[in-house]
């Protein structure tokens, strides 16, 4: 039996980290669905899902066959450990916080899903904004990047407008959908 992985991803500023986090505590009791952590190269801010790693020792994850995947972004190393292929291969869904980037990269598999979380650009720059990290430059380019992603293949798109409890609930229903017939049949009765 296999399972999935399902990368989730969507332009900074869309809400997926609050979208993942929500769904990720409504379904921390089912032990089919596991929400992997990222190893970044990325000091830790308040609020981060990743755990951090030195650029040599993510170097060594990779000399080793520490990672199922890795890609970069804004200048860091992203990736997930080996021990999530182990619970796709055991059958689970596996949740990443992906990169749209490296999601555009990958072949379409059988074992592969992507969730993209969209939000409308006056929102999304509204919220760049909001959040005071970056220039109004820096937001400016955000926005224009968003564009390199129009054509991204995705499973499933969750636009994230209204309250988080909406787009949580799909990416919930989407995930639940998405385990592999075997388990479906096999936890039917499971209270979840």
């Amino acid at each position: 039996m296999s399972g999935l992985w399902v990368f989730v991803c969507g332009p900074s500023g869309a809400g997926k980290d609050s979208v993942m986090g929500w769904a990720a505590t409504q379904l921390a009791a089912r032990q089919d669905i596991v929400f992997a952590r990222r190893m970044v190269t990325r000091p830790s801010h308040p609020g981060s899902d990743h755990d951090v790693v030195t650029a040599d020792q993510f170097a060594r994850l990779m000399d080793g066959d520490g990672l199922a995947w890795r890609w970069e972004a804004h200048g860091f190393h992203y990736g997930i450990a080996s021990r999530y292929a182990a619970l796709v291969a055991a059958g689970r869904v596996v949740v990443v916080n992906g990169s749209r980037e490296h999601v555009n990269t990958l072949k379409s598999a059988e074992h592969l899903r992507v969730v993209q979380i969209e939000v409308a650009p006056v929102q999304l720059a509204a919220r760049l904004a909001q959040r005071s990290r970056d220039t109004p430059q820096e937001v400016a380019k955000r926005l224009a990047r968003n564009a390199l992603f129009s054509n991204l293949h995705s499973d499933c798109t969750i636009v994230n407008q209204s309250a988080l409890a909406d787009a949580g609930r799909q990416l919930v229903a989407y995930l639940m959908a998405s385990r592999p017939a075997e388990q479906i049949t096999s936890q039917a009765n499971y209270p979840g």
